[in-house]
């Protein structure tokens, strides 16, 4: 069989498992009453566990008794509306969603890429996909087709444009330069499981910064390299002939005006960070005196909420986007729409959570999982390594990050614990895991626009084609990525302000 036909057999399977199971909001709904149903057997067993740290015994609590019952139904609203990363989420998304709905964050990509010199072209268009993570769909809405239309236009393939473009996007979805609506959200999930060890563990949102910045220059490197030294070659010539070359817009000067104010914007809010932060008395430093401690870093979410609104407001009344405070308003609603769906995942989540979290069954897992791999004597390379793998291979039948994390995290982050590792250290290298397998998964949401913007320059292009193309930076991200977390457990290099590897 050839190799295009055992990858293409081998993503029909997946996909059709895949699409087998049900929604992710129902799929937690199921686990909850599963979880409940286990609390009763486990509970009339008299499952324990002693906690290798305080020598607290943690018994099996059955839920379906007279008082979980009354929990149950009483506390439904409460663990939907005091789940960590719920509040983190909204408040974050209002601010990008200005941002992004009043074109800015799109204008900042089409001039990033659009001015950027020939040579440096591709590695500005896989830097370019990772940054414009910060916001939703713009990266694959609008990166990937222009990327392909660069290409045409300066006579190279398009699909190599498109695949260097979606490598950034979807297969960086771990790095970024800034922090965006996914990283409060895994650290809202990070902390809820680590207060099944600790209830006073906090896991900020700059949790894994440090490495995604460097994270960021890597995939763009290796995204380059894997476009130039194999993509192009693979896909040979590309005959235009038969294409129109569509149009390339500039900025518009009103698009330039709007961008040069919301950079003075952003510029100044620098200038008031530091001030606050820098000096020793500083009204930003925290109450003890400390960076790590100040309002910024513990408000990280309130800080990005302002500079993108302000941002966004900014840019939107000069290039006219935005008329009045009641547009602005209508971008913030139209924010929250793309939420919906999250927020009907987060309440089944969140019951879920609850429910392991008061059967005491995540706890016992957790201690048993990390005797159990201490018994096997794995140290954290090997470790890591197969968490990677792991978590890639989920990613491969459930898309959604997030739901991946709510679902793994109470498991995970308690039982590294254990071990003697940080929550943040869990966090990153799921993190890895989930980003790699993005770009070959049929479970990622625009897996199939991905195939259509394909088409447009391949009428032949299908799953395996889109896969054949993104396989090489798959490998090449997770061999990187997985020496880049070598070096930096090898010199203890923190993974973000205040997050270390050790817990």
């Amino acid at each position: 069989m050839k190799k295009g036909n055992l990858i293409n057999t081998f993503l029909k399977v997946v996909e059709k498992g895949g699409n087998a199971l049900p929604h992710p909001a129902t799929l937690f709904g199921i686990f909850a009453l599963i979880i409940l149903a286990l609390s009763a057997v486990f509970g009339s067993l008299g499952i324990s566990a002693d906690h290798p740290i305080t020598g607290e015994t943690f018994e099996a609590v059955n839920l379906l008794n007279k008082e979980g019952l009354y929990d149950i139904l009483t506390l439904m609203v409460k663990n939907f509306t005091a789940f960590a990363p719920l509040g983190i989420v909204i408040v974050a998304m209002l601010g990008i969603g200005i941002a992004e709905n009043s074109g800015l964050i799109a204008v900042m990509i089409r001039g990033l890429v659009l001015n950027s010199p020939q040579q440096i072209l591709t590695f500005i268009i896989v830097l370019a996909g990772i940054v414009s993570n910060l916001a939703s769909s713009v990266g694959y809405v609008l990166l990937v087709p222009l990327a392909g239309t660069i290409f045409l236009a300066i006579g190279r393939h398009p699909i190599a444009g498109m695949a260097a473009a979606f490598a950034g996007v979807s297969g960086g979805f771990s790095a970024n330069l800034v922090l965006g609506t996914i990283d409060p959200l895994l650290a809202g999930l990070s902390e809820e499981a680590a207060h099944l060890v600790d209830k006073t563990y906090h896991v900020n949102p700059t949790a894994n910064y440090y490495f995604m910045v460097v994270s960021t220059f890597l995939i763009a490197g290796l995204g380059t390299f894997v476009t130039e030294k194999i993509v192009v070659p693979s896909l040979g010539e590309y005959d235009s002939s038969t294409v129109k070359k569509e149009k390339i817009e500039r900025l518009s000067p009103e698009e330039k005006k709007g961008l040069r104010r919301a950079t003075y914007v952003f510029i100044a809010f620098i200038v008031l960070l530091g001030a606050g932060m820098i000096p020793e008395n500083g009204i930003l430093r925290g109450l003890d005196g400390s960076i790590l401690k100040s309002p910024v870093l513990k408000g990280v979410v309130a800080i990005l909420f302002l500079v993108a609104g302000i941002m966004g407001v900014v840019y939107g009344f000069s290039v006219k986007k935005y008329k009045s405070d009641a547009d602005v308003m209508k971008g913030m609603a139209e924010s929250m729409k793309s939420l919906a769906a999250y927020l009907v995942l987060v309440f089944f989540a969140a019951q879920f959570v609850a429910y392991f979290n008061w059967s005491n069954l995540g706890i016992i897992l957790a201690i048993d999982g990390a005797a159990l791999i201490k018994s096997l004597n794995l140290s954290l390379i090997p470790l890591i390594i197969l968490f990677v793998i792991f978590s890639g291979t989920i990613n491969l039948i459930m898309g959604s990050a997030s739901a991946k994390w709510a679902l793994l995290a109470p498991i995970f982050v308690p039982m590294f614990m254990f071990l003697g590792y940080s929550p943040e250290l869990t966090q990153v290298v799921y993190r890895i895991g989930d980003s790699v397998t993005n770009i070959i998964s049929p479970m990622m949401s625009f897996f199939a626009l991905i195939i259509v913007y394909f088409e447009k320059y391949d009428k032949k292009a299908g799953i395996g084609t889109l896969v054949a193309t993104m396989l090489p930076y798959s490998i090449m991200f997770f061999i990187g990525w997985v020496v880049l977390l070598i070096v930096w457990l090898y010199f203890k290099i923190p993974l973000g302000p205040g997050a270390g590897i050790y817990y």
